[in-house]
């Protein structure tokens, strides 16, 4: 399971990194395309869509690195027994806000299967209404992983220690 895990990541990084670069890509040529005085509208729409998909794709691997932003100000001045506590507190919150993304999420892409993307009669809306319930199952398993690790003593180390 630990190599399927480390698979599924390398293979979330590959995609959300090609999703930027290809929606980047998208708005140049749309753009390039508009003062030559041929619009690519459709452009937009799909770097609209890659975008939904890269922002729960790259929050996961942020927050699998530990790279989100957090103010500590406070928690660092308390007890390292209360700062652990407050963490799975945390991560207890975050889980079940979590949970509650991935229902409601399924919910909307099943009820917007129907519904086309932006007038575009081939792409369904439902598949960037997918990237929620993707991206948030992505991010309980980090979570529940951060968890894990927590319960059994292991000290979360921030992205800042990579970098210093």
């Amino acid at each position: 399971m630990c190599r399927f895990y480390k698979a599924l990541c390398a293979i979330e990084v590959v995609i959300a990194g090609s999703f930027l670069v290809l929606m980047v890509l998208m708005i140049f040529a749309g753009g390039i395309a508009r003062s030559l005085g041929y619009p690519l509208n459709w452009t937009i729409d799909i770097s609209t869509c890659l975008f939904a998909w890269a922002c729960f794709l790259s929050a996961d691997i942020a927050w699998r690195k530990n790279a989100m932003m957090s103010i500590e100000v406070v928690t660092n001045k308390l007890s390292s027994p209360v700062q652990d506590g407050l963490r799975l507190l945390n991560y207890g919150l975050i889980a079940a806000f979590l949970a509650f993304l991935i229902y409601y999420g399924i919910n909307l892409a099943w009820i917007s299967r129907v519904r086309t993307f932006q007038g575009i009669p081939s792409i369904s809306y439902a598949w960037v209404a997918l990237s929620l319930p993707v991206g948030s199952a992505l991010l309980l398993i980090s979570t529940i992983l951060k968890i894990r690790a927590q319960l059994r003593g292991e000290r979360p180390v921030s992205a800042a220690a990579d970098i210093l």
